[in-house]
């Protein structure tokens, strides 16, 4: 498969994307780059493209939503979670992701349409189509038995097990370490029969490890904080990442359970019109080609029949003048049929005492007349009467004898001088045994 570029959006309009290629593992193939959309344009060709949006502008959240015969996520998802938007719903994008086979949520992305117009805009203008648009929060590992958390520069991401991850500005750390410990689920739909005492969060806590993603500098300012919440935890691992989270979420693109926007009004429909025009030119040149078989397969079926009147009108012909007679109102079955037979007797008589062999014999026998021609041959019931051509009616009389020097009766039985050369006649018969 091909590799991926991984795109992170700025989250400034007048700020720097970031981006890597990474394997079709996900494995990094290059240093984390930044700059204008623009510069990271050519490492796009030949290369799946993945862009991120800002973690904080999109939300990520797990609705309880019944599935109903007949009724489209996208049709319901916003009026389940609209109590939850202080935005009007008609300038939201809501995008689902694939529901667990055990359970009643539904993965769902939610983000203003006005940002993305203006991301794929900035995207299509720098020459980047993207295959697919993921909340960057999106990508942070998911561990089924540790909280995971990440911070860079002003923003702490936070993922509990088993809930979608949450974005909150760094000052609310502390409330972000709360979601860590939380044992309901993180986001603005959560369950109401979890439960919501400290007490259960210290519990929930106190089993579960804190896995800490940060920068050097990020890590510095606020470990204190962290070290004052290890006793929280069952453990705290620490890992410090040099070039950026970028490598860290490239980690994640194989999996592809995240909720891609370009869902709805944003799916890729020219790429997909442009596969199913081809799909659909492929087809209606094969039904032409189908059709332009058929037709030729038709046209030549009448040729052959066509043939096959003249071949049939040739036999009955070819019989008639051979055998006069036998023809009459035979079929043209009959009339190949007795055909056939004739010439199987014929051939029957081409053994070296039949016609071939009395050719075989006057072929040789013309050498000891030289000048003479055959001028017709006649074979019938096993004799052969031969006009020949030669200078004198002695080279017959020698061509005689060395026929039957050769085992054969021959005898020349007439003849008469034409022009200058003389015509005779020979009979010629095999000896009997």
């Amino acid at each position: 498969m091909a590799d991926w570029l991984l795109l992170r959006l700025p989250r400034a309009p007048q700020g720097d994307a970031s981006w890597l290629v990474a394997s079709a593992s996900g494995a990094p193939l290059t240093a984390t780059q930044s700059g204008p959309l623009s510069q990271a344009a050519p490492a796009a060709a030949g290369r799946r493209v993945c862009a991120l949006l800002p973690g904080n502008d999109v939300l990520l959240a797990e609705p309880e939503v019944p599935a109903r015969s007949g009724v489209k996520l996208q049709q319901v998802v916003p009026y389940a979670l609209e109590e939850h938007l202080a935005e009007d719903i008609d300038k939201l994008h809501f995008a689902t992701g694939k529901r667990a086979a055990d359970s009643s949520r539904v993965p769902v992305a939610v983000v203003s349409r006005a940002l993305m117009d203006e991301s794929l805009a900035a995207l299509h203008a720098a020459g980047i189509d993207p295959e697919c648009l993921y909340a960057d929060s999106e990508l942070l590992p998911a561990n089924p038995g540790q909280a995971v958390a990440l911070l860079e520069d002003d923003l702490v991401f936070v993922r509990a097990p088993g809930a979608p991850p949450t974005c909150l500005p760094v000052a609310a750390l502390r409330e972000a370490l709360d979601i860590a410990r939380s044992p309901g689920a993180a986001g603005p739909v959560a369950d109401a029969a979890a439960p919501e005492s400290a007490a259960a969060d210290e519990a929930a806590g106190a089993t579960r490890g804190l896995i800490l993603y940060a920068g050097t500098t990020e890590w510095q300012a606020h470990s204190a904080l962290f070290e004052e919440a290890r006793g929280h935890f069952a453990s705290l691992k620490v890992q410090l990442l040099s070039d950026g989270p970028l490598a860290l979420f490239a980690q994640q693109l194989p999996a592809g359970s995240m909720v891609n926007l370009l869902q709805g009004a944003y799916a890729q429909k020219s790429a997909r019109s442009v596969a199913l025009g081809a799909w659909r030119i492929a087809a209606l040149l094969l039904l032409a080609l189908v059709g332009l078989h058929v037709a030729g397969k038709a046209a030549e079926l009448r040729v052959l029949k066509s043939k096959e009147s003249q071949v049939d009108a040739a036999i009955r012909d070819t019989l008639r003048t051979a055998l006069p007679g036998e023809v009459g109102n035979a079929s043209t079955t009959d009339a190949r049929r007795r055909l056939e037979q004739r010439l199987l007797a014929v051939r029957s008589g081409g053994g070296s005492n039949g016609l071939l062999g009395a050719l075989q014999a006057l072929a040789q026998a013309k050498d000891a007349a030289p000048g003479t021609s055959l001028q017709s041959l006649n074979f019938h019931d096993g004799g052969i009467e031969l006009t020949l051509n030669s200078p004198d009616a002695a080279s017959l009389d020698h061509l005689s004898q060395q026929l039957r020097g050769s085992g054969w009766q021959a005898a020349l039985v007439g003849g008469n001088t034409v022009g200058n050369a003389y015509q005779g006649r020979v009979q010629l018969h095999a000896q009997g045994p």
